[in-house]
Formats: C-alpha cells, structure tokens, sequence
C-alpha cells in the first residue's frame, strides 16, 4: 500500500471536484443495493470510463457499460483522472472504470475486497476529496488483523502486489474541518482496470 499524502493540491482539488460534478450531472448518484437482501448501500455511487461498478439484488456485484438507473453509458473519465493513474501506476493498460462514491456523514463502507475484475495486476488507485475518513486496511482474509489511517482531502492511496487483494472499508467520516465540498461529506474515486491489457 502506498498513501500519497497532498498529492492534489488545493487548487487540484477544486478542479477536480468540478470534474466529478460534471461526470454526476451526467450520471446521476444513486444507491446501490446488496445483493440478495437488496439493502441498499449508505454511499451513493455513480461511475466514469468505459465500465462502471454497480450492484443490485438480481444482478449482484458487477461492471457494465451503462448507468442503471439511465440506462446512458457512462460519461468519459476526465484527463486529469487518467493523470493521475498515469504518474502513479505502472500498469501499461489505462483504467476501465472509475467508481465514484458519496459519502454523506455518518455513512460507511465494510470491509471488502475489490475481486470483481478479471485483472488483479493492475493496482486500485484510490482520490479523496472532501471530509477525512478513517480507512481500515486487513489482509487476505476477512478475520486478519487490519490497520487504520485517515484519508484526507487530496491524499492518493494505492493499492497493489500484496494488498491488491486486501481487505478495507471505511469505518467513518470525519465531518468538519474540511470545506472542499459544500454539502459536507466526502467523495472518493476509484479507478480500476477490469479486463487483462491486450
């Protein structure tokens, strides 16, 4: 695991919250559900790229090319995204999908791990915007023991070799302090390659 503290800077930032504005005004946030239980998820979700993360009942987890609830495809991933997986991956394949979460406050995220792709070399390159957060890291299996750190605004995570696979989840939101985002909350992008590089 690699967490890149201040890698945006405010001026950063503040333009790529425009972008993920932008990308909503498109694609809409909206509320995953379990699946099975069909218990909806307390983060909102929407997605950039060529395929985007969803989840549902029927469906259960899963990437495909066109928003749920639209039916639209996804809107492209900003360059500044792809930026940043440029400088901090090397992985030769760009990322497919960029799952954009809303965390309101007091929503949270268990631990998981990210296994739905089909690509586990590539790195999880993981943007914070927003609210701080306390990100708890495990390992392989659910029971490991896990470490906590705060994510803050602008700071990078990646996850890669040993951790690829891990699991994490976000036990709270630190509201306050923070006043990227005017509703309060905090976003988070992550990017993802779904499918082996050609």
């Amino acid at each position: 695991m690699r967490h890149i503290r201040e890698y945006l800077s405010s001026a950063d930032q503040r333009s790529l919250l425009l972008e993920v504005r932008a990308v909503i005004a498109h694609a809409p946030l909206y509320r995953p559900t379990m699946p099975r239980t069909g218990k909806p998820f307390s983060v909102a979700m929407t997605n950039c790229g060529r395929l985007g993360w969803v989840s549902d009942r029927d469906g259960g987890y899963r990437y495909q090319k066109i928003h749920p609830e639209t039916g639209e495809p996804w809107p492209a991933m900003p360059a500044a995204i792809l930026d940043i997986w440029r400088a901090l991956s090397d992985h030769s394949a760009p990322p497919e999908a960029c799952l954009i979460n809303y965390y309101r406050p007091g929503a949270r995220l268990g631990l998981h791990r990210d296994e739905d792709e089909m690509d586990f070399s590539a790195p999880v390159v993981s943007i914070s915007l927003g609210a701080d957060a306390r990100f708890r890291l495990g390992g392989l299996r659910r029971r490991d023991p896990s470490k906590t750190i705060t994510l803050s605004s602008g700071d990078v995570l990646v996850l890669e070799g040993a951790t690829r696979l891990a699991y994490h989840g976000i036990d709270r939101i630190l509201d306050g302090g923070n006043e990227l985002l005017s509703e309060g909350g905090r976003f988070n992008l992550t990017l993802r390659r779904v499918n082996p590089a050609v």
